[in-house]
């Protein structure tokens, strides 16, 4: 596993920065360059090359929900880009990367096909239909039968938190939550994970809503969420948490630790997305591990499937592996 002092090294940065990059320190002053160089380098360490097979070189195009200030709040997307620019590196394809704002410009561009990274509304659909007929989402499946996406199964993977929880003697468990809307505006976007922990919960005779905290997916926010839980919760908190994501599981461990409520000997706590860097935050945060560099692999491979003929859409959920660390037991 790759360490601090790597990470620091190759960011051309101190040990001290890369420590309070990767913790979030809110007191910490640098720049989202230096913040993304330090992350874009601890993703690429733990990103484990694979071998392609190599096809005709082309350009795809890369078109993104997320904005390189916002992937900084959430490395699960960067992630996700890093593993479609490696893959389309190894095989071949030039990549031109676009946001979702971008359609004029990208119309002008000349691709084979079109990895769309996000969520995106029927009218942005269109838009990239317009196009090209060789679409992969990913991490979003707007119609399984019109067009390929590469998703991850989060009913099952918050299924796995909730059975660890209780096999492990948890009865009051808490959520930690967001919610997201398309970029357009003209919807909010239903997450699986928020849905699957009420109902999964509800059929055991254990959900509390009073233990559900949503705001939005940013360490920011799963700070405030745990801060108001404590609040309103004291001695009658939650003995462990879902967090629906790595960033969010991040700031409510950083809230319970100023709040001097041991974890896990009080709270237990458990993200989603194994992002590179929940193993050096303190305590190092158990999480779901969703394989992001795999997805975006597989999009690109998907994608020149697609480039080479096959007309059949087809949907790959890619499966989730829980990793137990130091903040829970």
């Amino acid at each position: 596993m790759a360490t601090i002092k790597d990470i620091a090294e190759l960011a051309g940065v101190s040990i001290a920065t890369v420590s309070r990059v990767l913790n979030y320190d809110s007191t910490l002053s640098v720049g989202d360059e230096t913040k993304k160089r330090i992350f874009e380098v601890a993703e690429q360490l733990s990103y484990k090359k694979r071998p392609a097979k190599k096809i005709e070189t082309g350009k795809i195009a890369l078109l993104q929900w997320y904005t390189e200030k916002e992937e900084l709040e959430d490395l699960y997307y960067m992630s996700i880009r890093l593993g479609v620019e490696n893959q389309s590196r190894q095989m071949g394809f030039s990549v031109s990367k676009y946001f979702q704002d971008n359609f004029e410009t990208l119309k002008q561009d000349e691709i084979q096909g079109l990895i769309a990274i996000g969520k995106f509304s029927d009218k942005q659909i269109k838009e990239m239909v317009s196009i090209t007929n060789n679409i992969v989402f990913v991490d979003f499946s707007p119609d399984e039968e019109q067009f390929d996406s590469i998703v991850s199964d989060f009913e099952k993977a918050t299924k796995k938190v909730i059975d660890h929880y209780l096999e492990n003697g948890h009865e009051k468990i808490g959520f930690i939550g967001g919610r997201e809307v398309f970029k357009d505006k003209t919807s909010l976007i239903e997450d699986l994970r928020e849905r699957t922990f009420k109902n999964y919960l509800a059929e055991k005779g254990l959900f509390n809503e009073a233990f559900m905290y949503v705001g939005e997916f940013s360490v920011a926010v799963g700070h405030s969420l745990m801060k108001k839980a404590i609040q309103e919760h004291r001695e009658n908190l939650p003995t462990a948490f879902f967090a629906a994501n790595d960033s969010l599981a991040i700031g409510a461990l950083r809230a319970l630790l100023e709040e001097g409520i041991p974890v896990p000997g009080r709270v237990n706590i458990i993200g989603v997305n194994d992002i590179s860097i929940s193993k050096y935050v303190f305590p190092s945060l158990s999480t779901v591990k969703v394989y992001t560099e795999l997805m975006g692999e597989t999009a690109v491979n998907t994608l020149a499937e697609k480039i080479e003929g096959r007309q059949i859409a087809k949907k790959i959920n890619i499966s989730t592996q829980l990793i137990i660390r130091d903040s829970s037991s």
